[in-house]
Parts: structure tokens; C-alpha cells; sequence
């Protein structure tokens, strides 16, 4: 399985972007799938996670309320719908499908990872 992220980009302070993910195979829509970010200098963390059938999303305490992650018609492919951006979300963007169907987000239960998108965000 093989998966692109995309749509990262520059914005200022209170914008907004949407990054999508699509993997090689629609055998992912039988995961669940989520993304990871990576500041300079820091570890990857959690974001967000979605099951295989769109629920049971989970956000990071830091996104919750700003961020919404959701699956495409066709399953294999994930969104996530960014607002009210801070200086503090400039990262690189990291889509991931779990082992399994349900949402984690714990690192260890995502065995396929993306390349990742840079998104930075100025004050």
C-alpha cells in the first residue's frame, strides 16, 4: 500500500487548508487511517484518526475543535480540513493506515505511511 499526501501549503495566522490522502488500493478502506504531524526537531504525533467506516474519529487535545478528519466515497481516500491555523501547527503532515479497522492513536498501529506535506503557518 502506498499513500500521498497533499494540499499542504503556506497560509497566515486563522487560515485554513485541506489535506488529502489517497492511498494505491481500495483495500485500505478496510483500515482505519489517520495523520501524524512533525514540527523541526520534534517527535511525530498524533493528529487525527478515522475508522475504516468514517467513525470513530479521534483529535489531538491541540486540533480538537479546529481540525476534522473524514474518509472519501471510495474509502481510500482521507481529508483533513484545517482552520483557525496558529504558528504552532507548522509541520510536516504524515497520513497513515492503521493496522487494522478501528482509529488509534498510538504510532505502533500504523504499518503504511505516506511521504508527507509540508504546512506552515505565519503569525
Amino acid at each position: 500500500v502506498q499513500l500521498q499526501a497533499s494540499g499542504g501549503g503556506s497560509v497566515q495566522a486563522g487560515g485554513s487548508l485541506r489535506l488529502s490522502c489517497a492511498a494505491s488500493t481500495r483495500a485500505v478502506s478496510n483500515n482505519g487511517m489517520g495523520w501524524f504531524r512533525q514540527a523541526p526537531g520534534k517527535e511525530r504525533d498524533f493528529v487525527a484518526s478515522v475508522a475504516w467506516n468514517g467513525g470513530g474519529t479521534l483529535y489531538a487535545d491541540s486540533v480538537e475543535g479546529r481540525f476534522k478528519i473524514s474518509r472519501g466515497y471510495a474509502a481510500s481516500t482521507m481529508y483533513l480540513e484545517m482552520s483557525a491555523l496558529t504558528p504552532e501547527d507548522t509541520a510536516i503532515y504524515y497520513c497513515a493506515a492503521t493496522r487494522g479497522a478501528w482509529s488509534s492513536t498510538s504510532r505502533s498501529n500504523y504499518n503504511y505511511w505516506g511521504q508527507g506535506t509540508q504546512v506552515t503557518v505565519s503569525s
